[in-house]
């Protein structure tokens, strides 16, 4: 069994060569022959490399078989309305206008808007073999329901925003800790190494609530951070050299950098941040090819650009990205996660046009994207992950004047509905269930701590084994929680 530990010792900087400046020097107007030469120098070809493992992304061994080799995180931030999406309720739709407040007092963050318990303004209907319930707000993820696992019982345990992403995305509801693209590349790397391991397409309207640190390394070194990928025009900015030169100058160029930084590295064996800053250049610098073709949709044809929605304004910014996803996953990245700008779930008002709208958006390019995993045999093995930070109350919440044609819902904490697909799990399948009105999850809970264990587990880690000494502690992705493996959705 592979365990991946690392410590925090830091040995003190010494002064040595200060390899900006002599390369500042020499690099500019050099000649290939100057460099053969420098590259040839006994003094530099002779030093050996020092060890890499903590901030380098190779692929490592799992600690067990694995079912999943790659995820793909559709993070819908806000907060999707459970009973509106996937989970009908006839009991809502029978209780329509009854006073429901006192019985959830405690669970309402904005009590003064409170109103009455509130139907779903949509129709639902049984969809595919399985007879999976879906909304008429996500026609085109109906025609894929087949190929999910639906999870209607997932709780958290904060209804406030801030604390609520950091605790799905990190495990906890504080700032600070490795996101779950972190410690998934930390534990396994990443198949391509001309590629950054973990890629995040945020939305390029602005970012969701908490910003970067939604996919930040925490006390990780910093190489397992997301690295943020553009899906229109340059994947990263200033990744081409702004002047030509021939190919030969350019490889001994890179040579002689990576040279130069082990000379330096060798008398700081213990600066995290050093190792890290040399392995994020040097893959800048293999990524220039590589990270452009990725992104190059010219590639594809007219037909699978069409069906992601890429030739619709509504569709095309979200349906780019999740294209993008397809294409960085089957070069070998291990984890790419997408955004929305803001939080376009948040809907505390005009749900009825409001979640039709971020629907709009979303729904054809995911279904999309399921639909194109699977006619290239890459849905097997790869992990697709839909679902936000919680989920909506079953009352409604009212605008200022009161008006109930203009209610939304308010923050749910109790009951979230979610999906996985392929990747090891179940197809057509759904675990759990809500109480009568929607508001709790009641059977077959999963808690996040046991959906971040599961996912684990299909990429062939198990929880307890990944983690981090740190202060004299072993921390880990769930914590000093004891959660368990949802079976039950295990294909």
């Amino acid at each position: 069994m592979n365990k991946q530990v690392i410590t925090n010792d830091v040995v003190p900087q010494q002064q040595s060569l200060d390899r900006r400046s002599l390369f500042r020097q020499v690099g500019t107007g050099l000649y290939a022959s100057a460099l053969m030469h420098l590259v040839g120098a006994d003094g530099i070809a002779a030093v050996s490399e020092p060890p890499r493992d903590i901030f380098g992304t190779a692929p490592r061994e799992s600690h067990h078989e694995s079912t999943a080799k790659s995820v793909i995180h559709l993070f819908m931030n806000g907060g999707p309305s459970q009973m509106d999406l996937f989970d009908p309720k006839a009991e809502l739709k029978k209780r329509h206008g009854e006073d429901y407040f006192k019985e959830i007092a405690g669970e309402v963050e904005f009590p003064e808007a409170a109103g009455a318990l509130m139907r779903c303004p949509f129709k639902f209907a049984q969809h595919g073999e399985s007879g999976m319930w879906v909304s008429d707000v996500m026609p085109h993820f109906a025609n894929q329901v087949d190929k999910v696992t639906m999870i209607r019982s997932m709780h958290t345990t904060n209804l406030t925003h801030e604390p609520a992403l950091y605790k799905v995305h990190s495990g906890s509801e504080f700032i600070g800790r490795p996101s779950i693209g972190a410690w998934v590349t930390y534990g396994l790397g990443s198949e391509n190494q001309n590629l950054p391991a973990y890629v995040v397409l945020d939305d390029p309207n602005g970012l969701p609530v908490n910003g970067i640190d939604n996919w930040t390394s925490g006390y990780l070194p910093p190489v397992y951070q997301g690295t943020r990928f553009r899906a229109t025009g340059s994947p990263v900015l200033n990744l081409k050299p702004g002047f030509d030169e021939p190919e030969s100058v350019t490889l001994l160029e890179r040579d002689l950098i990576a040279r130069l930084d082990r000379i330096h590295q060798r008398s700081r064996p213990g600066q995290r941040q050093l190792g890290a800053r040399i392995a994020t250049y040097e893959l800048a610098a293999r990524m220039q090819l590589e990270a452009s073709d990725a992104l190059d949709l010219t590639q594809e044809t007219a037909a699978t650009l069409a069906m992601y929605g890429i030739d619709d304004p509504t569709t095309e910014s979200y349906g780019r990205r999740c294209l993008v996803a397809r294409r960085l996953i089957e070069r070998g990245v291990r984890f790419v996660q997408l955004f929305i700008n803001s939080q376009i779930w948040d809907n505390h008002s005009n749900i009825g046009t409001a979640l039709r709208d971020a629907c709009r958006k979303t729904d054809k390019p995911v279904a999309a994207l399921l639909e194109d995993l699977t006619r290239r045999g890459l849905l097997d093995d790869t992990l697709v992950l839909w679902g936000g930070e919680m989920g909506r109350l079953p009352i409604s919440q009212l605008p200022a004047d009161k008006d109930p044609a203009k209610a939304g819902r308010d923050h749910n904490k109790n009951a979230i509905c979610t999906w996985m697909a392929g990747g090891g799990v179940k197809s057509g399948f759904v675990l759990g269930s809500t109480d009568e009105l929607g508001f709790a999850a009641v059977e077959d809970r999963v808690s996040i701590e046991d959906w971040h264990a599961t996912i684990l587990h299909l990429l062939g880690l198990h929880h307890e084994e990944l983690f981090v000494e740190r202060n004299g502690l072993k921390e880990r992705l769930t914590g000093v929680t004891k959660p368990r493996i949802v079976r039950e959705i295990l294909a």
